[in-house]
């Protein structure tokens, strides 16, 4: 059984922040899941381009609002508490924040924890 507490989290190396982001890796790849799941924050104001090559995310907004874009298509969607949106496809996108949005994913593969957006907004495949 694994337990683990947000607050473990804050101030670790497993606390990432960007200028237009913290993500607060909760369970990693080290952990044997399969999958990640992280807390992220995305700050009022911003946007982000973001293009998940060699993962699967699962994002579930439990706070703020905000809005995503698929790039290729031009299609927008609103974002809300209680609003679930899946990168299957790997989908190039923007994420604009218009209030602090706060919203759970699950990555699969699983992240390690010391990933960082590439140019494109992607993370390296797992090695």
């Amino acid at each position: 059984m694994i337990v683990r507490t947000l607050a473990s989290i804050i101030d670790t190396p497993a606390h990432v922040k960007g200028d237009a982001f913290e993500s607060r890796r909760i369970l990693l790849a080290a952990d044997r899941l399969g999958y990640s799941l992280h807390d992220t924050l995305c700050k009022a104001g911003t946007e982000q381009r973001l293009e998940y090559r060699n993962h699967v995310e699962t994002n579930y907004v439990i706070e703020g609002q905000g809005e995503v874009e698929n790039i290729a298509t031009g299609e927008v969607w609103a974002l809300g508490p209680g609003t679930v949106y899946v990168l299957d496809q790997h989908e190039a996108h923007l994420l604009r924040a218009e209030t602090d949005l706060r919203i759970v994913c699950i990555f699969t593969p699983a992240l390690t924890g010391q990933e960082t957006h590439d140019a494109d907004g992607s993370y390296a495949a797992a090695g």
